[in-house]
């Protein structure tokens, strides 16, 4: 005895047992003529499954439920569909039933091994038990222990009676993880377990870096050219325009063909740079991103016709073709150098004119670079020529060079009073040429570098330089600063990160006189000690710039905790100030390093105005040193507001 439901889109069928096997058509299968619809394939595939239980490994109690439609030009047609047993979702359950051209059935691809036959969906252990025993499979640091589901799970032959629990959290390396783990519901095994954050690793030829992987979204055969990883950074095609531009999308996750001619090649580039420099700046300078909010940085890629250059507009990266559409700009550097200015405008905010333009643009040609080495690419080694693979003049010249600047002909290698009323690009000169030195040093690089008339210089490799420019350039810089006030800003930061006068603090001093802009910061007796320890009492970070608090949006504020050890204290002081009218639409919470929620305040306070209040956080299973964010959600329309300034008392 059976019952079927069938409508558009969906399908619902009771089936009773004792149906044969079928693959090919056989005589007495309904056959309908072939239509090009959707409706005439679905009902062409219900008829079939009644015809043709033991094809889809069917049994007594089931239920199916069609989920997708495929035509091709030849009348065949394809009905996916997913299974319950006696109301319980069936993991492995789901199979395609496949029409001939005409109608007649034409068999079907069955995840299931085997009919399901459970005896009983009454479970053994309790949800709570298999939640607990779930748990104790996730590796990392688990945030939400969802609820557990009672399933039934045909994955690994005989179907088992399960619970399926879901594990949010972050992993050792703190990419999100969304774990689903499947528990025996009888005997507490663990059955499997799988990260259910939708980001697989595609395989990209690009231009510039050879054969790469790329984090992409999707399954099956739909991809995207979205990294989830890297805060849903997209790579998309403005086809030649200026403003509509298309995500990438792809049936295999293989990406382009390693030509310009492909289109998708130079979105290959550009997503790997893009990740690259996220995961530089994450990893090694411990900034979250472009924005230092997790969020990714759009890329777009085929920008106009025939422009030579590459941009950030403050929100994304666009890459232009090149001379003759022929030469897309993105090369690692190039991405690397672009988003950098995004980090710029988001801390010292350099000018774009005189010395601050320079410093704005050697900051970029500098991160660059140093993207380019941390990506360790053998298609596009590090090196300290900036965008050399694009060959931008035609002749296989880079743009400019950081050991010798004045090789492009235009950008000094000495710092004078000129120097500021050169085109930025040009001004970078002295700014790269200082990084250089402090990186390779005069003569003991891969490049012999210029010293100005000062006396040879050592270097400190590139991880220390790269920190101390970045502290400088995050913590000392402003808008107006020029070069001798970088000077200043170098030595502060050196001496925050490896004390004053140290081989660190005399290598800035040497760099930055090789390259003419001098300084008297005498060091006499013993140099102090870096800052490896906290000074007693604990230490204050604040972060006092507005960020605003959008109608029903979110405001996020972060600060970078560095020179603590160990983990936070547990009594974390949490200070707060925040300008909202009716406080009692806002909720606001403290994000540590690792992603873990503090809840601080939940929409209380009603009518009254502001937040202006310390919390106390138990923080002591966190270490402290990292990015915190205080993150604050308007849930009520009309008002709006800021964060005024929040910090941290350690």
């Amino acid at each position: 005895m059976r019952k079927t439901l069938a409508s558009a889109g969906i399908a619902v069928l009771l089936l009773g047992a004792g149906a044969t096997v079928a693959g090919a058509a056989e005589a007495g299968t309904p056959q309908l003529a072939p239509k090009a619809d959707k409706a005439s394939a679905l009902a062409r595939a219900n008829q079939a499954l009644t015809a043709h239980t033991a094809a889809i490994r069917g049994s007594a109690g089931e239920q199916y439920i069609a989920r997708d439609t495929i035509l091709d030009n030849s009348g065949a047609t394809h009905v996916r569909y997913e299974r319950t047993y006696q109301g319980l979702t069936v993991r492995g359950g789901d199979f395609v039933v496949h029409n001939a051209p005409g109608g007649a059935f034409a068999g079907a691809t069955v995840a299931e091994q085997a009919p399901i036959s459970v005896s009983s969906v009454k479970p053994a252990l309790t949800a709570a038990k298999a939640t607990a025993l779930a748990t104790k499979s996730f590796s990392g640091k688990l945030s939400k222990a969802g609820s557990a589901t009672l399933i039934v799970d045909a994955t690994t032959g005989s179907a088992k009676l399960a619970y399926q629990v879901d594990l949010e959290g972050f992993k050792a390396d703190q990419t999100p993880s969304d774990l689903n783990v499947i528990v025996d519901a009888n005997t507490g095994a663990v059955i499997d377990k799988y990260d259910h954050v939708k980001h697989v690793a595609g395989t990209g030829n690009s231009i510039y870096s050879g054969k790469v992987s790329i984090d992409t979204t999707g399954s099956g055969t739909s991809f995207s050219l979205v990294d989830p990883v890297r805060g849903n950074g997209k790579t998309c095609d403005l086809n030649g325009g200026t403003s509509t531009c298309t995500t990438f999308t792809d049936t295999d996750n293989v990406w382009g063909t390693g030509a310009a001619s492909n289109r998708q090649s130079a979105g290959v580039d550009a997503h790997y740079g893009a990740a690259e420099t996220f995961d530089y700046y994450k990893n090694v300078l411990g900034r979250n991103g472009i924005f230092n909010t997790g969020v990714g940085a759009p890329s777009r890629v085929h920008y106009g016709n025939a422009y030579v250059n590459a941009f950030w507009d403050g929100t994304q990266m666009t890459y232009g073709d090149g001379v003759g559409n022929t030469s897309p700009l993105v090369a690692i550097d190039v991405a690397g150098h672009e988003m950098s200015h995004g980090v710029t405008e988001r801390t010292a905010n350099l000018n774009y004119s005189g010395d601050a333009g320079g410093l704005n643009e050697a900051t970029s040609d500098i991160f660059g670079t140093m993207v380019e080495w941390y990506a360790n690419n053998a298609s596009d080694p590090g090196d300290y020529d900036i965008g050399e693979k694009i060959n931008i003049f035609g002749n296989g010249k880079p743009l400019r060079y950081m050991y010798e600047p004045i090789l492009d002909g235009k950008s000094p290698n000495c710092y004078s009073s000129s120097t500021g009323g050169l085109d930025p690009h040009y001004s970078s000169g002295v700014g790269n040429h200082y990084f250089y030195l402090l990186v390779e040093g005069s003569t003991a690089g891969p490049h012999t570098s210029p010293t100005c008339g000062a006396p040879a210089v050592t270097g400190i490799g590139r991880d220390k330089a790269a920190k101390i420019h970045y502290k400088a350039l995050s913590t000392y810089m402003v808008s107006t600063t020029n070069y001798p006030q970088a000077r200043a800003a170098s030595l502060s930061a050196a001496t925050d990160l490896y004390g004053k006068c140290g081989v660190e603090y005399k290598a800035v001093q040497a760099a930055w006189s090789a390259t003419g802009v001098a300084g008297n910061e005498p060091c006499t007796g013993d140099p102090s000690p870096p800052p490896t320890t906290p000074p007693p009492g604990g230490a204050y970070f604040e972060n006092a710039t507005d960020v605003a608090v959008p109608d029903l949006g979110v405001g996020t504020s972060s600060i970078s905790v560095t020179g603590r050890t160990g983990n936070a204290p547990a009594a974390l002081q949490v200070k707060v100030d925040v300008k909202h009218t009716y406080s009692g639409d806002l909720v606001v919470e403290l994000v540590a390093p690792d992603g873990t929620v503090y809840p601080l305040q939940s929409r209380v306070g009603g009518s009254a105005d502001n937040i202006i209040k310390t919390f106390t956080v138990n923080a002591s299973s966190e270490v402290a040193n990292g990015t915190w964010k205080l993150q604050v959600s308007d849930k009520a329309a009309v008002d709006t507001g800021k964060i005024d300034l929040w910090g941290l008392q350690f």
